[in-house]
């Protein structure tokens, strides 16, 4: 009845790293250090520094989407210009 509940416990865990998508994350590291050509002297390291980087793709969005903002704003800061120049322009035409 032990065997039986550990074993549960652990087809669930597993299925949960899988919804997770963390069982493709090691899987696609675990593959691209198999077909490097010349293997790394510190193998944890190179899974580290590669996890790492979907790791990092979060905050490179977070810094994207900062970039996204201060351009939108330098638009409506341009467009208010533009539109203050061409009421100028309209004016002196008359």
């Amino acid at each position: 009845m032990l065997v039986w509940s550990v074993t549960a416990k652990r087809e669930e865990f597993r299925k949960y790293l899988e919804r997770a998508g963390v069982m493709d994350a090691l899987t696609k590291i675990l593959v691209s250090l198999y077909e490097e050509t010349e293997k790394p002297a510190d193998a944890l390291e190179y899974i580290r520094k590669n996890l790492g980087g979907i790791m990092d793709s979060t905050s490179e969005i977070d810094i994207l989407k900062k970039e996204l903002e201060e351009a939108k704003a330098k638009i409506i800061e341009l467009q208010s210009k533009l539109a203050k120049y061409e009421q100028k322009d309209e004016v002196q035409a008359e």
